[in-house]
């Protein structure tokens, strides 16, 4: 099967049919069309994704048309098939050590693996253990469990065949996936990694409420979504001295261009960059607490003085807010 046509029945299994399956193509109207589109457009923000299924959706039903099975194609938005999306903002190691904190124990690895492996989203919600390595430090994405727009979760295969990978982590991460297998993944091999507070599969609505508090205390743009974090991951894995076949290979990115490519990266290739993406973390986070001692030294010195004016302008000197 063609990619394109892999995409496309992902498109219409996902996001078409779960809206329109049940009507008569007569029933597909004009607003119906327009109100789907804004609710798939409010609910993922996934822009290229919507511009793609209302693309596909167009196309199907021209061809109904051509065959006189309806009068007029219902799906009439003026550039709604086009993907503009804009470019995507890039968070700080900082921000992301900032947002797991925020979300809290249960979900704290979901960002780093989203940030550092990077996986998508529907790939999260359908690990299992038998998925891990804790010894080797890999993670085996098999299958994704994207979630429709009934709520229902869609177990089923990657996004392409290049999803379906091995994920070699950074080093730094063994604490948080060793914790995370102790006190939150389900028992036995088939168990689910991310499971709710009430044991329930990761659910994208539930935990939206979450990402929007903990997106907020950190002080990122309401615009960053959860998928953010791979375009994170992206760019730090290229920043860490990883080349684009490097990056594609440990993204699963399914373009033909990319197809040649996954030939040359290897799993030792993969674990050079796992150790490289190790490093410039590590390095920052070092940084960032000299940081915060330095200042706590320079506050206590000059706090202790015994000009009374000292203390006031030294700790503005000592302002690290930029």
């Amino acid at each position: 099967m063609g990619e394109s046509s892999t995409d496309d029945r992902r498109l219409l299994r996902l996001h078409i049919l779960p809206t329109f399956e049940d009507l008569d193509l007569d029933q597909i109207t004009a607003p119906r069309v327009r109100s789907c589109r804004s609710e798939r457009l409010d609910s993922t923000g996934a822009e290229t994704t919507v511009a793609k299924s209302y693309r596909l959706l167009k196309a199907i039903l021209e061809t109904a048309v051509e065959d006189e099975l309806i009068r007029r194609n219902p799906c009439r938005i003026r550039g709604a098939g086009k993907e503009t999306a804009a470019e995507r903002p890039v968070a700080t190691v900082d921000q992301v050590d900032a947002l797991a904190d925020a979300l809290g124990l249960r979900w704290r690895l979901m960002v780093f693996l989203g940030a550092y492996g990077p996986l998508r989203p529907d790939e999260q919600a359908e690990l299992r253990r038998k998925d891990v390595d804790l010894d080797n430090l890999t993670v085996r994405v098999r299958r994704a469990a994207p979630e429709l727009t009934t709520g229902k979760r869609a177990e089923g295969p990657t996004k392409s065949e290049a999803g379906k990978r091995l994920v070699v982590l950074p080093a730094f991460l063994r604490t948080d996936l060793r914790r995370h297998l102790d006190w939150y993944a389900e028992k036995g091999p088939a168990g689910l990694l991310f499971v709710g507070e009430k044991g329930k599969p990761f659910r994208r609505s539930t935990f939206g409420r979450k990402w929007r508090a903990a997106r907020t205390k950190v002080g990122l743009p309401d615009g960053f979504r959860f998928y953010d974090l791979r375009h994170t991951g992206h760019t730090l894995t290229t920043r860490s001295g990883a080349t684009l076949k490097d990056t594609m290979v440990r993204a699963g990115q399914p373009t033909e261009r990319a197809a040649l490519i996954y030939q040359h990266s290897d799993l030792e290739r993969q674990r050079e960059v796992a150790a490289g993406l190790d490093q410039l973390v590590r390095a920052r986070r070092e940084a960032a607490d000299d940081q915060a001692s330095g200042t706590d030294v320079a506050r206590d010195t000059w706090t202790g003085s015994d000009n009374k004016e000292a203390p006031g302008r030294w700790r503005g000197a000592f302002s690290w807010s930029g």
